[in-house]
Order: C-alpha cells, then sequence, then structure tokens
C-alpha cells in the first residue's frame, strides 16, 4: 500500500470517529436536556436544574421522560392503592346549588338594653361580668335617687289623703297618678305593695332584670353616678339568632324573601336547620362588592354566636348535562382537567371546561366529546403518578 493510500485510511478513519464522538455528545446532551426534577411530595413543582422545593424545601429528585405519549399505565395494585374509581359517560339533570360561609349572630331584635330611669348614685351591682345568664325579674343592681325618693314620698302622701277623703275623686286621681309615675320609673308589684304596707321611704331601691337573656355589655360601676338615660347594660336573648352569609350581586338576583336555605353549623352534631331567607341586603358593600343575606334561627342550646356555618342555597333551575363529582376535577392555574380510561389500566388527562357546582357535583361543558368512561377518584394521584413518571405537567400537553 502506497503512502498516498495510507494517508487517506487515516484521515477516513479520523472522520469517521469525530462522526461517532460528535453524536455521542448529542445523545448525552439530549438525554441531559430531557431530564428534570420534581419534588417527591409536591409533584407539581417541576424545574430544570436541580434545587430545593419552593413549597417544602426537600430536595428535588430526577425525574427522566418515558415516552412521549399521554397515557399512563397502573398495575392492578396501584389502582387499589390510589382508590381510582371510574364510571361511564352519562347525562344528567343537574340543579344547581351554592354552598355559602355563614356565621351565627346575636339577634339585635331580641336585644335589651338596659338604661337608668332616673339620676342617681349606683350603690351595688349584683351581677359584675358579661356572660352571665339572666332571667326576668332577677335583681340587677340598687341604685340611690333623690328623685325617686320624692316620687315615693308624694305617693304616700296621695295615699294618706284619699285615705282620709275617700268620697273625693280628685284625691283617687291624684293617688292614681302617683302610682302610675312609679311604675313607669320600674317599680314592680312588690315593690308597691311593701311601699303602701310600710308606709316609708325607701332610700335606695333595687332594680330588676326586664327580661332574659345573657350579659352582652356592662357599662357601670358601684358608686358610679348615672344620669337619666344612661345605659347600664344590654342583655342578650340566645332563643333566636341570625346566621349570615355574603353572596355576589349575580347570585343576589336568584334569592327572594322566604326561600328556604339549609345551614349546618360547624362542629356541631346536630344536623341540619332549615332558615327561610328573612332579609337581603338593598345595597352592595362598597368595599367588598357583596351583598348580606339573613335568617332568623331558633336555639336548641347549642349554638353561640361567633360560630361558623354553611349555607346551602337551593337549586334555582335544572340544566342537563354531564356531570361529575368534584373529586373528578383537577385544577390548576392553566386549567381543569379530568382522567378518562383508555385501556383496562392506562388512562389518559382531558382539559375540560366547567360550570356551575354545588356541594358534590359539577357541569363539565365541554372536553369530553367521544369519552366512553371517566375517573371519578384518584384524579390527583393519577397526576401526581404521571409527574413522576414523565417529567412534566399533564396539562400544558393533554387534549383540547
Amino acid at each position: 500500500m502506497t503512502k498516498k493510500k495510507i494517508s487517506k485510511c487515516i484521515a477516513a478513519f479520523v472522520l469517521l470517529l469525530l462522526v461517532a464522538c460528535s453524536g455521542s455528545q448529542k445523545d448525552q446532551g439530549a438525554e441531559v436536556s430531557s431530564t428534570t426534577y420534581t419534588c417527591p411530595m409536591h409533584p407539581q413543582v417541576i424545574s430544570e436544574h436541580p434545587g430545593t422545593c419552593p413549597i417544602c424545601a426537600m430536595d428535588l429528585v430526577p425525574v427522566s421522560a418515558s415516552g412521549n405519549g399521554n397515557e399512563i399505565m397502573l398495575s392492578a395494585s396501584q389502582m387499589q392503592l390510589a382508590n381510582i374509581k371510574t364510571r361511564p359517560i352519562r347525562n344528567d339533570v343537574f340543579q344547581s346549588s351554592k354552598v355559602l360561609n355563614g356565621r351565627i349572630l346575636f339577634n339585635p331584635e331580641s336585644t335589651t338594653m338596659i338604661s337608668s330611669k332616673y339620676a342617681g348614685r349606683v350603690e351595688e351591682v349584683f351581677l359584675k361580668e358579661t356572660g352571665k345568664p339572666v332571667r326576668k325579674g332577677q335583681p340587677l343592681f340598687r341604685i340611690y335617687s333623690e328623685e325617686l325618693q320624692a316620687l315615693q314620698q308624694e305617693y304616700l302622701l296621695q295615699a294618706s289623703q284619699m285615705a282620709a277623703f275617700p268620697g273625693e275623686k280628685i284625691y283617687q286621681t291624684l293617688y292614681a297618678a302617683a302610682e302610675n309615675r312609679l311604675r313607669l320609673l320600674g317599680f314592680g308589684e312588690a315593690q308597691m305593695r311593701s311601699l303602701r304596707n310600710q308606709r316609708k321611704v325607701a332610700p335606695s331601691v333595687v332594680v330588676y332584670s326586664p327580661g332574659s337573656g345573657v350579659i352582652s355589655e356592662l357599662n357601670v360601676l358601684e358608686g358610679q353616678y348615672v344620669s337619666e338615660g344612661t345605659p347600664v347594660m344590654r342583655l342578650e336573648n340566645l332563643n333566636q339568632l341570625w346566621v349570615e352569609a355574603d353572596v355576589y350581586p349575580d347570585e343576589a338576583k336568584s334569592l327572594r324573601i322566604n326561600m328556604p336555605m339549609m345551614v349546618s353549623v360547624n362542629g356541631m352534631a346536630g344536623g341540619e336547620h332549615e332558615v327561610r331567607i328573612d332579609f337581603i341586603s338593598p345595597q352592595v358593600d362598597p368595599s367588598s362588592q357583596i351583598i348580606k343575606i339573613r335568617g332568623t334561627i331558633r336555639n336548641s342550646g347549642n349554638l353561640q354566636p361567633g360560630m361558623q356555618a354553611s349555607i346551602l342555597l337551593p337549586a334555582m333551575e335544572k340544566v342537563e348535562g354531564i356531570s361529575l363529582p368534584l373529586d373528578a376535577i383537577v385544577r390548576e392555574e392553566g386549567g381543569a382537567h379530568v382522567w378518562i380510561k383508555t385501556g383496562k389500566s392506562t388512562f389518559e388527562p382531558r382539559k375540560v371546561v366547567t360550570g356551575d357546582e354545588d356541594a358534590a357535583q359539577i357541569i363539565v361543558r365541554s372536553g369530553l366529546e367521544n369519552v366512553k368512561e371517566v375517573v371519578t377518584s384518584g384524579a390527583y394521584l393519577l397526576t401526581s403518578e404521571f409527574i413522576l413518571k414523565k417529567g412534566r405537567n399533564p396539562i400544558a400537553e393533554h387534549h383540547h
């Protein structure tokens, strides 16, 4: 072999070696680029570079894409552990209802505001803290009042004159007027009888509760001077409470006074309460752009103001279409998707457009054309498994 031929052979060998190395580098680059990283606890976190999870700070683990298809296959044991359940697609009659967050409040219509009916000095307060239950006729406080002493003295004088001149109607009229003034100032029948029998002016008078309830506000202290009309305490009757909720203006258009709604108090095992809507606010709150609605709920003794409640508004209209359980819908920033069954143990994500929903069901407006069976339980686990196996989010590439 001549030197020229030998040099040609060497050049050809070097060229083949360079091509082989270049192809190997391309394959390695493709392999590296196809490797992504995700969090084992939050598979929705996907990164092209190693690092830590922004949610739980765990180290991201590498995930290599296994194929370009959108299908995912599970074994029988995996399906059982993930509680994968499916059902055939069918049209249903869906009655849309709305679940609202509500709250239990005091009913101001059952509030009793106790104020001083005359000027004086509070000598003794029998109930000195809020939250105490009060029954009707229970003593609340003792007050000394010069005005009240003068009225008692006048009453005794008119009683003496009426007894001295029983036939004179003028004294009977003056006696009735004096008695009426005392009653208007809070004198009860027992106090009037004691005044008549003892014929002695009491230096101080006990004020009794005009109603029953719980003390929610206490405004006086012993030794304090009060004037006529000074608020002393507030009683809240808990037999009837308000349940209040917020709705948006477009939702309020379908609501009517006396419409029933079901109320479930969080943490209470007493079941649901049917409450009638008795108030719909005529104006929108300018800060939150919502409208308040409320009803009156009877208290069996376990409800307390401040409790949170769930309110189910009744279905206003019937809609025919495909309805699925809420757990069948995977909601993400890029949209919503479901998982459809494509084989005995294979599943594929499908993007959908949703509509009205209630506490358990949701309408699917589009995206399930030509679909026979859909996953109703375990959809989120399928999404996590897809991300771990494929290294990407199914919402980014599955069918529309």
